[in-house]
C-alpha cells in the first residue's frame, strides 16, 4: 500500500497498544516504525536495473525481518524515557505487530511481498486491493484523529481508533470475498467468449474495489478484460500474443527474473530492434493503441541485447492519447 496508508495503520496500532499511557506519542512512534520496511527504496541506487526488481518488498518485507527488527527496536525503546515504562514483552509485541501488518497489508496488493526470504523468494500477493484505496485508509485516519483530539474531552471517543481499525480490517476481508465474486464473473465471461485458458488473475484498479481487470493466459496468448461491479455489461477481452520466442536470445538470468516478477503473466513485443516485456501481474493501466501498435498496458521493461551476451535494461511508459 502507499506510504500514507502504512503510516496511518502503524499510528492506529500504536495508539491502540500504547496510547493509554503515552497519548499521541504512541501514534507518532507507530507511524515512524511502520515506514521502516519501505526504506528499502533508499538502497535502489546501489543496484543495477535487474537487481532493483527484487530489492523492493524484499528482505525488509520478510517475516524474519519483522522478528529481528522488532527485537532491535524493543532494545532501543527500553532505553527511551517515555517508553521504558512498558514491559519488554509489550514493546516487542507492539514493534512486531506494526512491522508485520505493514508486510501483510502489502501482500493484499498485486505487487506482492517476499514474506519468506531468505528461504524463498516467492511473492505472496492476494491481488485484492489497489495500492491506493481511501476506502481502507479513511476509517483508520478518522478514528485516529478523533481519538487523539477528543480523548481528553470525552472518554467515549477513545474507542474511535479501535472502531477505525475494525472497519478497515473488515473492508480488507471484504476485498477477498469481492475478489471471489469478480473472479467467478470473469470466468463466466471467458466461457461466454469461447476463450480457452490455463490460468487467470483478477486485479483491482481504482477506489472501492469496484473496477477490476481479468487477465487470462494459455500457451500462446494472453487476454485482458475490464470488469465493473457497477455496470451490467459484457466484458470485452483484448487478445495479445505472448511471443515467448522473442526471449530466446535474451540472457536467461534476465528473462527468468522478469518472468518471476510478472508471475508468468506477461507479453513480449519487439520495437525498433528492442524487446519490450509488459508485466500484467501488477501493472494494469489499460490497453494503449498507437496506430497499428497495441500495448496491453502502459509500463514496460525494454531490453537491448548486445552481441557479447550483455544487455541494457531500461523501463518506459506509454502515454495516453
Amino acid at each position: 500500500m502507499d506510504s500514507i496508508t502504512q503510516a496511518t495503520l502503524g499510528a492506529a496500532i500504536g495508539q491502540a497498544l500504547l496510547g493509554k499511557k503515552i497519548g499521541g506519542k504512541a501514534a507518532i512512534l507507530g507511524a515512524v516504525i511502520a515506514t521502516i520496511p519501505d526504506l528499502d527504496v533508499v538502497l535502489l541506487p546501489l543496484y543495477d536495473s535487474l537487481q532493483r526488481i527484487s530489492i523492493h518488498r524484499g528482505y525488509s518485507h520478510s517475516i524474519l525481518f519483522s522478528v529481528l527488527g522488532a527485537l532491535l527496536l524493543t532494545y532501543i525503546l527500553t532505553r527511551i524515557k517515555w517508553t521504558k515504562q512498558f514491559s519488554i514483552k509489550r514493546l516487542f509485541f507492539f514493534n512486531w505487530v506494526v512491522l508485520f501488518t505493514h508486510m501483510l497489508l502489502d501482500a493484499f496488493t498485486a505487487y506482492g511481498t517476499q514474506l519468506f526470504l531468505p528461504f524463498s523468494d516467492y511473492r505472496v500477493s492476494f491481488d485484492s486491493i489497489n495500492i491506493v484505496d481511501p476506502v481502507y485508509t479513511l476509517p483508520l485516519l478518522i478514528g485516529l484523529i478523533v481519538t487523539i483530539y477528543q480523548k481528553s474531552k470525552n472518554k467515549k471517543w477513545s474507542r474511535a481508533n479501535q472502531i477505525g481499525l475494525i472497519i478497515s480490517s473488515l473492508y480488507l476481508l471484504f476485498t477477498l470475498t469481492n475478489k471471489k465474486f469478480v473472479s467467478n464473473s470473469i470466468q463466466s465471461e471467458l466461457i461466454e467468449s469461447h476463450i480457452a485458458y490455463d490460468e487467470m488473475k483478477t486485479i483491482p484498479v481504482g477506489v472501492g474495489n469496484i473496477s477490476w481487470y481479468g487477465v487470462a493466459r494459455n500457451k500462446d496468448s494472453l487476454y485482458i478484460g475490464k470488469y465493473s461491479r457497477l455496470k451490467n455489461e459484457p466484458v470485452h477481452f483484448h487478445s495479445f500474443p505472448i511471443n515467448e520466442h522473442l526471449l530466446k536470445g535474451v540472457n536467461p538470468k534476465l528473462s527468468n527474473r522478469l518472468k518471476w516478477f510478472s508471475q508468468d503473466f506477461y507479453t513480449v513485443a519487439e520495437q525498433n530492434g528492442k524487446i519490450r516485456l509488459y508485466n500484467l501481474q501488477c501493472d494494469m493501466q489499460g490497453v494503449r493503441t498507437y496506430g497499428n501498435y497495441k500495448a496491453p498496458t502502459a509500463f514496460y521493461f525494454e531490453i537491448l541485447p548486445h552481441s557479447d551476451g550483455s544487455y541494457e535494461l531500461t523501463t518506459g511508459m506509454h502515454e495516453k492519447q
